[in-house]
């Protein structure tokens, strides 16, 4: 494999990973309350009904920031998600994925 490619890549998960961890966790739990994430995504991102409402606790911060920003620009469509992420700022986005990426 490209060396250079393997660098470009680890730079990449680098910075991803910094955008998600400049978030506030507490922050990001009184978004996740205030937005009604907790309707579907249930108390701290466990979901009472994970066969339709996906568990998000305790997933990665940069998997989560990466999903969240899909949804809000429309690269990944869901007809729940793709409205709630809309007004989501890129600070809401950061906040939600430290907060939920720290519950298990």
């Amino acid at each position: 494999m490209n060396l250079q490619f393997i660098f470009a890549t680890m730079a990449i998960v680098c910075v991803s990973t910094q955008v998600a961890m400049a978030g506030d966790s507490a922050t990001g739990e009184r978004a996740y309350l205030a937005k009604a994430c907790i309707g579907c995504h249930g108390p701290a991102g466990k979901s009472a009904n994970p066969d339709i409402y996906p568990n998000i606790a305790g997933k990665e911060a940069a998997y989560l920031v990466e999903q969240m920003k899909a949804f809000r620009a429309g690269t990944r469509a869901n007809p729940l998600m793709t409205p709630m992420a809309a007004g989501l700022t890129d600070d809401d986005i950061a906040n939600l994925a430290v907060y939920l990426s720290a519950q298990k």
